[in-house]
């Protein structure tokens, strides 16, 4: 998504394209995610800044490209104890609070907004900033757009294996390709050719299990979150949080498996549902049950029902920085070259405005 984010901000400033794939169709970390445009829990400033301004250009290229599914869903974050409520108390004190929507709702308010949250809980945190796109087909949706423009070829199954000179690339087809800017968005793929431009990147890769279900046979207006979000996501760091920390211990699944509860409803009715973190090498071939039942559990205490038949599991890799603080890795590894990679979980949130800086830097 970075990559034909990038492509979109080009063509949009009136350059031809040429954008070359590894794979026929995107089949790594933008399509294994939630589709969501989170900015709920972001951290303060540059983060923030950069999920607003993506927030807006989804919202833009939404109207222009109906088959994204762009959807202005908010968010909903359950709590059920005093000590998570009082993380959803700091995170309304934040002076960038109103600029992410936060509302602390009652149940009934709640249930106003998401009539399919049956289960019990003591109130919940709602961003209206929040929303979503369908990360199955919003490539295809992209792509279609930009081939209308004239300007824009699609090179599928081709992999950049060198960078020539100033401005151009060899694929491993043996074709060159030039022109007056190479961006090379490389996602999780941080090895061979990457390793070569840039051997000290201070970028990791990161594992994650995911599932989606059957349709629900209701609609679940919002996303929804739990308050292991709150451990994970910058913006509710505080002294509630730490408090919570040392009083109300995760479950040894949740734990085990750094995980958090996110759930989006897909266009079809069924549910995308995860997610663990992985980190250290090498990861594993297979995925695991554990967490699969430890989210069940929770997301059937929430909507008071069974939950559908799980109709897929997978797991996905994607590259963050190191430094968390940063948004992206973007770095100009030779003349007329840059790197863009390295978003972490902020990539299908952030790419439209990750792109736009680009652009703006390099003077697109």
């Amino acid at each position: 998504m970075v990559g034909t984010m990038h492509a979109w901000q080009a063509v949009e400033r009136g350059h031809e394209v040429v954008q070359i794939e590894r794979e026929t169709e995107a089949r790594g970390a933008s399509l294994r995610n939630f589709g969501q445009i989170w900015v709920s829990g972001r951290a303060g400033g540059e983060e923030l800044e950069t999920a607003l301004r993506a927030r807006e250009l989804w919202e833009s290229i939404g109207a222009r490209v109906p088959k994204l599914g762009f959807r202005a869903n908010g968010s909903l974050t359950p709590v059920r104890t005093a000590a998570e409520t009082a993380v959803a108390e700091a995170a309304l004190a934040r002076d960038d609070a109103p600029a992410r929507g936060y509302k602390l709702l009652t149940p009934a308010e709640a249930r106003a907004l998401n009539p399919a949250l049956r289960g019990e809980f003591e109130a919940a945190l709602y961003c209206e900033r929040d929303a979503a796109v369908e990360p199955r087909t919003a490539q295809l949706a992209l792509k279609e757009a930009l081939l209308a423009s004239g300007r824009y070829t699609f090179l599928g199954g081709r992999e950049v294996r060198e960078v020539i000179g100033e401005r151009a690339v060899r694929d491993d087809h043996g074709d060159v390709h030039s022109g007056d800017a190479v961006v090379l968005c490389t996602g999780a793929w941080l090895g061979g050719l990457v390793r070569e431009l840039a051997p000290d990147l201070p970028v990791r890769r990161v594992r994650l299990q995911m599932m989606q279900t059957d349709p629900l046979g209701e609609t679940l207006p919002t996303s929804v979150a739990d308050a292991d979000s709150f451990r994970y996501y910058p913006a509710y760091k505080s002294e509630a949080l730490d408090a919570l920390g040392a009083g109300q211990a995760q479950t040894p699944t949740a734990a085990a498996h750094k995980m958090q509860l996110l759930m989006v409803q897909r266009k079809d009715g069924g549910l995308t549902i995860g997610d663990t973190h992985e980190y250290e090498h090498p990861f594993a071939f297979d995925v695991v049950e554990e967490p699969y039942e430890h989210l069940r559990q929770v997301v059937e205490s929430f909507l008071g029902r069974p939950l559908p038949r799980i109709q897929r599991r997978w797991a996905g890799v994607y590259a963050q920085c190191t430094d968390t603080s940063r948004v992206v890795h973007r770095q100009q590894v030779r003349d007329g070259v840059w790197l863009v990679t390295g978003p972490g979980g902020r990539g299908m949130t952030c790419s439209p405005a990750i792109a736009e800086k680009t652009a703006d830097e390099i003077g697109w």
